[in-house]
């Protein structure tokens, strides 16, 4: 997907110039202008921010395929939406299950390899999410805690505190997570 252009056509949707949209966002008018020419990627962070001023989450963002008319419970691998396919160096990977646009539950199939993380800004939103680690550790921030979490262990916590994950470990780290209401 072009983040760059997807963006810039939703701010002026929206009705806003790129100047007002970094206003609101806390970000550069400079920022906004790289990422709207592809000529930056933004981090899971920046994104966020940048969609909450508008309003939108990150899942209304990058949906892009039609809901078929029919019931749809079961999804092959290849039918999660890729949330992130972008964000940072090295490349985080959020792909969502179904579309939570429809639901008031987000399941999210996370993948931090070594280095990666949501970037400096501190996450925020409305909800809460839970996760269990599957492979690899995260460092995971909540609000004044910094914990490092390995396989088989997890987290819950009110998403409206500031929050960032970050693979501090030498291996990929994979976590299966949950966001009530989908405001990711």
């Amino acid at each position: 997907m072009d983040i760059g252009t997807r963006l810039q056509e939703i701010r002026k949707a929206s009705g806003l110039s790129q100047r007002e949209l970094a206003t609101r966002a806390g970000l550069t008018n400079g920022t906004v202008s790289l990422i709207e020419q592809n000529k930056t990627s933004p981090s899971v962070a920046s994104l966020k921010r940048l969609l909450d001023a508008i309003p939108m989450s990150i899942a209304e963002f990058f949906v892009t395929i039609e809901e078929p008319l029919d019931k749809k419970y079961f999804y092959r691998a290849d039918e999660f939406t890729e949330l992130a396919p972008q964000f940072g160096d090295p490349a985080v990977s959020l792909r969502q299950l179904g579309n939570a646009a429809k639901h008031t539950l987000q399941m999210l199939d996370e993948t931090y390899p070594t280095g990666a993380d949501t970037g400096p800004e501190l996450l925020s939103h409305i909800g809460e999410e839970a996760g269990i680690i599957i492979q690899g550790e995260i460092e995971i921030t909540v609000d004044d805690q910094i914990k490092v979490l390995r396989a088989g262990e997890g987290y819950l916590f009110d998403s409206r505190l500031p929050h960032r994950f970050r693979n501090v470990g030498t291996d990929v780290c994979m976590i299966i997570s949950a966001c009530t209401p989908p405001t990711f």
